[in-house]
């Protein structure tokens, strides 16, 4: 006795499944909208034309959609199902009519657009009743058979008369769900249909309205070349509400790829993932395909037809694997030829397509010396001497100066500039990448990142007689900014208009830092960062001998006001350098104004101040 309990409580047992939990799941999780019913009835039809023109190449090949009141009719010309076939493909949720055919459909796989034998059940999301009606193809004696199933899980299976269904094919018959009833209007079938199967390569129509339109924009011929161009603009600007910049042609046969991208006419964030339209043997997939492109290939969107990239689950998105991995390179690849081209004979496209989407061409040339090579006579940076190109910029100067910050580069470009130092400003997105990169696609090329000691070092100094005269002016104002991390230089330089400049680099910065958090923290934490403390040099204040306000400040005999006056000058060179003020510097600048306008608006230097002072 127990030996049989115990054989009976290991006995298999099949899985109920509730209908109306699944279609639940299909609508709210696997598939993105309802609108993907259509593209499973036109899939199944496509299919089963597909099957039966492998076995009759002379098969007609149609689908025909008939839309009106709620319900919708789905006719093929395909291979159809005998009763055996119902019970085994439609009863059973999951199962692939391509997966396991003995009768030969399996042979014909890779031409099927379905893989994963959800099929019909997809169309529950819309429908509350499906009926099917059909004829097999491969047994024309048997008769047509129907199949119903309503969304609560039940089905019947019945053979009909001959007459119900007189040729081979299949019929399929959707009754709207309760609130589903637009998904199933003619307007509505007519744009899905359109959207999903304008490539498909059978004659599919909405009662009279033809779907299908072939051959695609990128395969048509073209009286030349500049009428082509203007159907290929006129086909993105429907597709996807932009006029192109230009168009590059995606020909890749060995992954049965065809298609083109399309270069956007202003210029976008690189951190903004493009979506492309990938069609699956004619029937659209996805129309946001982000993993398609390099990232680098921001600047285009694509659409495009295959049939050798694997479709996810929900037939939505594309899978990752070494196909589509593989496929990635190709396009960007065709990309790359397409710019390298532009570079040898087309040099105003591409200045056109440079002065919008020269970032993308610049992430690119990071990684691939052979572009930053071709774009080195075209790219545009920031220089002292203008817009330029780095190939432009080193012919000029025997170092190629940079900063690697956009706050760097406005603080010394005027000075060195005047000096007839060069810099280019590195600060923008892969441009100091590009130009430390410059010598290994240059040789001889020296290229040197620009500091303080570099800028203060093609300062004139001051005539040492001078300097010493003017020692109390400056030991008064190294005393006055000693708190603040700064030194104090005077030399003599152009443009005489600037009366001081603020220099400092990265390291001193991050000591001015590590010793502001010291002040800051406990025993303990100063403890670590005074053993933290660097050897760096110092922020320092250039003072311009040669602005006539430098010699009236310095000749001054009030310290107060001379000390005012250097904070002052401190302040205005922090902020004509664009550095961000700490809270030390932003109440020296208070200090600093409202010691200048108490001193501007007491024109009697006896009459006392408010605290005493005269």
């Amino acid at each position: 006795m127990d030996s049989q309990t115990s054989q009976a409580s290991q006995s298999p047992h099949t899985f109920q499944v509730d209908l109306r939990g699944l279609v639940d799941l299909l609508s709210h999780h696997l598939y993105s909208s309802p609108r993907v019913y259509l593209r499973e009835l036109l899939q199944n039809a496509v299919d089963a034309v597909t099957a039966r023109r492998a076995e009759q190449p002379d098969a007609p090949a149609r689908v025909r959609l008939y839309a009106e009141g709620g319900t919708l009719r789905v006719e093929d010309s395909g291979v159809g199902l005998t009763e055996a076939d119902v019970h085994t493909l439609l009863a059973t949720i999951g199962r692939s009519s391509k997966r396991a055919d003995p009768g030969g459909i399996q042979e014909a796989r890779s031409e099927f657009l379905g893989q994963f034998g959800i099929g019909l059940l997809a169309c529950f999301v819309v429908a509350e009743r499906i009926r099917v009606v059909s004829r097999s193809a491969r047994t024309p004696a048997a008769p047509p058979v129907e199949w119903t199933a309503a969304d609560d899980g039940s089905y019947t299976v019945r053979t009909l008369p001959d007459a119900a269904r007189p040729e081979p094919g299949t019929t399929v018959h959707l009754v709207a769900r309760p609130g589903a009833g637009e998904w199933l209007t003619e307007e509505r079938v007519l744009a899905l249909a359109r959207d999903f199967g304008s490539l498909l390569p059978y004659d599919v129509r909405v009662g009279d309205e033809a779907v299908t339109d072939l051959p695609a924009p990128w395969n048509r011929p073209y009286p030349s070349p500049a009428t082509r161009r203007v159907a290929l603009q006129r086909h993105c600007h429907d597709l996807f509400g932009f006029t192109p910049l230009d168009s590059i042609d995606l020909d890749v046969p060995l992954a049965g790829i065809r298609g083109v991208a399309y270069v956007l006419p202003s210029s976008v964030s690189p951190a903004q993932r493009a979506s492309h339209r990938v069609h699956l043997k004619g029937m659209l997939l996805t129309e946001r395909a982000e993993q398609l492109l390099p990232d680098w290939a921001f600047f285009v969107r694509c659409v495009l037809d295959t049939d050798s990239l694997r479709p996810t689950a929900s037939r939505e998105s594309l899978y990752e694997d070494e196909t589509l991995a593989a496929v990635r390179e190709a396009l960007g690849e065709r990309i790359r030829s397409w710019l390298t081209g532009l570079a040898a004979g087309e040099p105003e496209r591409l200045a056109a397509f440079l002065s919008v989407h020269h970032l993308g061409v610049k992430s690119l040339a990071r990684h691939d010396k052979e572009m930053l090579r071709t774009m080195l006579p075209w790219l545009p940076f920031e220089t002292t001497d203008g817009q330029l190109s780095l190939e432009e910029f080193a012919q000029r100067h025997p170092v190629v100066h940079f900063t690697r910050s956009v706050e760097e580069y406005r603080q010394v470009a005027p000075i060195a500039s005047a000096q007839g130092v060069g810099v280019v400003n590195g600060g923008y997105t892969y441009d100091s990448e590009l130009i430390e990169a410059l010598p290994s696609v240059r040789p001889g090329t020296v290229v040197a990142e620009l500091d303080a000691d570099t800028v203060t070092a093609h300062l004139d100094t001051v005539d040492p007689a001078v300097e010493l005269a003017l020692s109390a002016f400056l030991a008064a104002a190294r005393a006055k900014l000693d708190p603040l991390g700064c030194d104090v230089v005077l030399r003599a330089f152009h443009p005489l208009s600037v009366p001081a400049l603020h220099l400092d680099d990265r390291a001193a910065r991050h000591e001015q830092a590590r010793a502001e958090a010291e002040e800051q923290a406990d025993d303990l934490w100063a403890g670590i960062l005074g053993s933290l403390r660097g050897s760096a040099p110092r922020a320092r204040l250039v003072l311009n001998h040669l602005n006539p306000l430098i010699r009236r400040i310095s000749s001054l005999d009030d310290p107060e006001l001379t000390g005012t006056a250097t904070e002052s000058l401190y302040g205005q060179a922090l902020l004509m350098a664009q550095r961000p003020l700490r809270p030390a510097d932003s109440a020296l600048l208070n200090r600093a104004f409202i010691g200048l306008l108490e001193w501007a608006t007491h024109s009697d230097p006896t009459e006392p101040t408010e605290d005493g002072r005269r």
